[in-house]
């Protein structure tokens, strides 16, 4: 649900700070008020392209703020999006300067194809020339399975899943479309590569062992001759070396530690480090004697590293790329080399799974048939209720030359709105005011199934008046009974009916042009509905007739929530 709109310097708002509630939101005001600038603030937020002169005159830049309680569904998707979510709420907002935008969600930057996914899942904006999804055949079948998405769920999964095996066996099968010649010469290639690999005998980490000797071979000397000179400097060779230094302060500390017993410590050190000396210097001639000083060594640590070096310019990177290079290409000599058989198997498998996926895909067409008749029947009989007279409604389907993990269904809604017209396609029938009203239908008779929570209506009213307007604003009451709905409208039927009414309206404000959005209490809102009766002069008729409408759509709406519930 959106629980808040923000805008700041955005056209002619300053700044409005909009608290939603659940149920029906009206938005009412004067023509020329900025009632387009809510929706324009609303797309803005959610990625749509800036316009030139959107932000506020003087203003450094503009910003939008949507802030939404979201459901489970949401928050999983979040989570995959790595945007963390505390308390059940998102904000999504979006930073507008002259040269560039900033879009975040929870304080985190997100690309506008992150906010596409996401705001999918929120809201729904509907406006006299944005019913797309009426307009477009593709998106009707759509319809109809969210309409019927228990009833198909089942059904539509068993046909994805098929459909994924078949594709991939039919992947399979076309690496068989292959001539004998080419398979011989595809064996012959395959052979020489696995035999130069096979030959080598790799072993997991060899290379790293090869290179290790390799530099302690190639710089023998330079480690022998360093050994010799430490050994020289630290042995009792010399008499200037180490051991010597340390033998003679030996002698002298026993010398004096017959004075003080207290220098018995100092000469255990002593001692110790005699020892120590004499380890090293046993290491030292214990590694010299032991060290490789053979070309003949390096010279065949050298060609192993340069075949090693040689395999990976041409099979991978590393030995474990060259492992697993060969690991693929032997199973792709025995499927070669099992040519005819293997293709036989292929061939019976993908036949079978063809028979699966047809055999689920009829039945999930006729399923579907049948929906489209429980959906067709209800459209009519809500179309009747927004004052389509003789209203025909129905769905037609044709099969598909192919499959799809959607089945074999193509399916268009047709129309027909006056008497002894025959039907036609929705999108070459409906004017722009039809197409809102039978939006507005397809979402009354879609309420229990769709999971977007917000939906936001604008000119819904349009080309509409008298009992068309009346029947238009219960409807909306009764999708607003399990949906948010957001509705900008100037019709007073309409507005009568909302649950939280909210006043746009224009004013001048230090020589610049403002608009302004806030709540209105009752008196407020039945003076609002006084002047969308009356116009400009409000009088005591206008004003009672504003209560007395007000006071009937309160008991419309306990019918519609009583008849609601019954159903």
């Amino acid at each position: 649900m959106l629980e808040n709109l923000y805008v700041k310097n955005l056209a002619l708002i300053e700044e409005a700070d909009i608290p939603l509630g659940r149920g029906l939101n009206i938005l009412s005001g004067e023509t020329g008020a900025g009632k387009s600038i809510i929706i324009g603030s609303v797309n803005l937020a959610l990625g749509a392209k800036v316009p030139k002169g959107i932000v506020r005159r003087n203003a450094p830049y503009a910003y939008i703020e949507l802030t939404f309680s979201v459901n489970e569904a949401v928050k999983k998707q979040l989570e995959a999006y790595e945007i963390e979510v505390e308390e059940d709420q998102l904000v999504i907002s979006r930073k507008i300067t002259a040269n560039r935008s900033i879009s975040r969600m929870n304080g985190e930057c997100v690309s506008a194809s992150v906010i596409r996914q996401i705001s999918g899942m929120l809201l729904d904006i509907h406006g006299q020339n944005e019913h797309q999804s009426l307009l477009y055949k593709s998106k009707h079948l759509q319809i109809l399975d969210l309409f019927g998405k228990q009833e198909l769920e089942s059904d539509r999964r068993k046909t994805a899943q098929l459909y994924r095996e078949y594709t991939e066996l039919k992947k399979e099968l076309e690496r068989y479309q292959i001539n004998e010649g080419e398979r011989r010469r595809t064996l012959s290639f395959l052979e020489y590569e696995l035999n130069e690999i096979e030959a080598a005998a790799l072993v997991e980490g060899e290379e790293e062992e090869l290179e290790a000797r390799h530099k302690k071979l190639i710089h023998g000397k330079q480690i022998y001759d360093g050994l010799s000179e430490i050994e020289y400097e630290l042995g009792s060779e010399s008499s200037s070396g180490a051991s010597e230094a340390v033998s003679r302060s030996l002698h002298r500390i026993q010398d004096i530690c017959a004075y003080d017993g207290q220098l018995e410590q100092i000469q255990s050190m002593i001692l110790d480090l005699e020892s120590m000396l004499a380890d090293v210097n046993r290491e030292i001639d214990d590694y010299r004697s032991q060290m490789e000083l053979d070309e003949e060594a390096l010279d065949e640590t050298e060609k192993r590293l340069d075949l090693i070096r040689d395999l990976e310019r041409k099979y991978g990177n590393t030995i474990s790329d060259i492992l697993e290079y060969e690991k693929k290409k032997r199973a792709e000599y025995e499927r070669l080399t099992h040519f005819a058989e293997r293709k036989e198997k292929l061939q019976k498998r993908l036949s079978q799974k063809e028979k699966e996926l047809k055999q689920v895909s009829r039945q999930l067409s006729e399923k579907r048939k049948a929906l489209s008749q429980k959906l067709s029947e209800q459209m009519r009989a809500s179309l009747s209720e927004l004052n389509f007279l003789d209203v025909k409604f129905e769905m037609e389907f044709s099969a598909l030359d192919h499959y799809t993990a959607n089945g074999i269904d193509e399916a268009e809604f047709v129309i027909s709105t006056n008497p002894g017209e025959p039907l036609k396609p929705l999108g070459k029938v409906a004017s722009g005011g039809e197409l809102s009203r039978i939006m507005l239908a397809m979402k009354a008779v879609l309420a229990d199934s769709d999971e977007i929570e917000t939906l936001i209506f604008d000119e819904i009213d349009a080309g509409i008046s008298g009992r068309t307007a009346q029947k238009v604003s219960e409807k909306l009451s009764l999708i607003a009974d399990r949906h948010q709905v957001i509705c900008i409208s100037h019709l007073p039927q309409i507005v009568s009916m909302a649950d939280d009414h909210f006043l746009i309206a224009k004013g001048v404000e230090s020589g610049q042009t403002t608009t302004e959005i806030r709540p209105l209490g009752e008196e407020e809102s039945i003076l609002e509905l006084a002047r969308l009766l009356g116009g400009s002069e409000i009088t005591d008729t206008t004003i009672a007739s504003a209560q007395e409408m007000r006071i009937l759509a309160r008991k419309t709406k306990k019918v519609l929530d009583r008849d609601s519930s019954l159903r």
